[in-house]
């Protein structure tokens, strides 16, 4: 059966502006019906790095806030801190980021909440026995939510060629140590040429993973355990990730995630894309290029896979900006993301995700 995607394009007037589209979206993926008096509701997005400035704009989030609140519902804006080393990497700074880019609670009309605990090791094991992963460390305060709304920014990306709902729950609602097993399979290595020997690391390592000699650190990769802690506690920013999983299987591990941090709220989670702005590149990034092609409406659906199927079926469809990254695919019809990352085959997230159960790529796009 094929999964019910609902979608507005940005063409608005005076009686029907983006606010009320959105409420039209909100009331065809039925999100009254899914919360509770008092239920804490985990809205889940990108708060964006610092210098990046295509994550979604607050405004958008304080509708989707203010709905919550009037089924009498708790709200809660949220994301998780990031592996690499910069301006979200622990709950301190990534608060400060999130309200440098406007996330305030005087903006949003709801607190901010780092899903992972102040160093990104608050986190709760999920059992989900998928081909790849037996079981997955998910933020702990994603765990504990009642419902979630997942709300992303469908843009480009290195590693899965997209990103959309999926990526914004199965990389975002990880913990540091589930980012690691999804981006490598090996230790963290120590850059001898950083690394002054203070020893903060070794202190942080809970395992003994990490041996001090003649000045400087060494990860002994046997005891390691892969919490990724001491990436984030380097003073010197000499802890580097390996990054050697290859594209595929760091897609299906993010899907396998995204499977554990929706399980026990398979049926209590709503989703949905903007497809605007769509830079080539995650706003994890401290810079946002040009948009690959012009901005192309809002998508909801309580299927992850289904919304981004559309998604980006629809920017594909849309021609392409010959002054952006796009190096192919400038056509009607034509690859868009297989335009910038051309080496990259983005339906491996979408395949994996509908073999495993997560949703389904067939879908009826119901315009509102």
């Amino acid at each position: 059966m094929k999964s019910k995607v609902f979608y507005t394009d940005f063409r608005f007037s005076s009686k029907d502006n983006v606010f009320s589209k959105l409420d039209l979206l909100l009331k065809g993926v039925d999100l009254k019906s899914k919360i509770k008096k008092n239920n804490l509701i985990a809205i889940k997005l990108h708060f964006g790095e610092r210098g990046n400035t295509a994550y979604l704009r607050p405004i958008f989030l304080r509708k989707i806030v203010d709905k919550v609140k009037e089924y009498q519902a708790k709200p809660f804006l949220t994301d998780t801190s990031t592996l690499y080393v910069g301006s979200r990497a622990d709950a301190v700074s990534h608060l400060v980021t999130a309200v440098e880019n406007g996330f305030a609670h005087v903006v949003v009309g709801a607190p901010l909440i780092i899903a992972d605990g102040i160093r990104g090791d608050t986190a709760k094991e999920i059992l989900i026995n998928q081909p790849l992963l037996n079981k997955v460390s998910i933020a702990a305060e994603i765990c504990n939510a009642d419902l979630i709304i997942g709300v992303a920014h469908f843009k480009g990306h290195d590693l899965s060629g997209f990103g959309g709902a999926l990526k914004n729950l199965g990389m975002g609602c990880a913990s540091r140590k589930g980012k690691l097993v999804q981006h490598s399979t090996i230790s963290p290595r120590i850059e001898e040429s950083l690394c002054i020997g203070c020893g903060e690391c070794q202190s942080f390592c809970a395992f003994g993973a990490i041996i001090l000699a003649n000045k400087q650190a060494r990860i002994d990769s046997e005891n390691c355990r892969g919490c990724g802690g001491c990436i984030a506690v380097c003073p010197q920013n000499a802890v580097k990730v390996q990054w050697n999983e290859d594209s595929a299987t760091f897609q299906k591990k993010m899907v396998e995630y995204a499977y554990g941090a929706l399980k026990g709220k398979e049926k209590k989670s709503v989703f949905l894309n903007f497809v605007m702005q769509v830079s080539p590149a995650c706003d994890c990034c401290e810079y946002s290029d040009l948009s690959i092609v012009e901005d192309v409406g809002i998508l909801a659906s309580n299927d992850p896979v289904a919304i981004d199927q559309a998604s980006v079926d629809l920017v594909n469809l849309q021609p392409g900006n010959p002054n952006s990254t796009l190096k192919s695919g400038l056509g009607k019809g034509e690859d868009k993301f297989r335009g910038v990352y051309p080496q990259i085959d983005w339906e491996v997230q979408l395949r994996h995700g509908e073999e495993i159960g997560l949703g389904d790529r067939r879908y009826d796009l119901i315009k509102v």
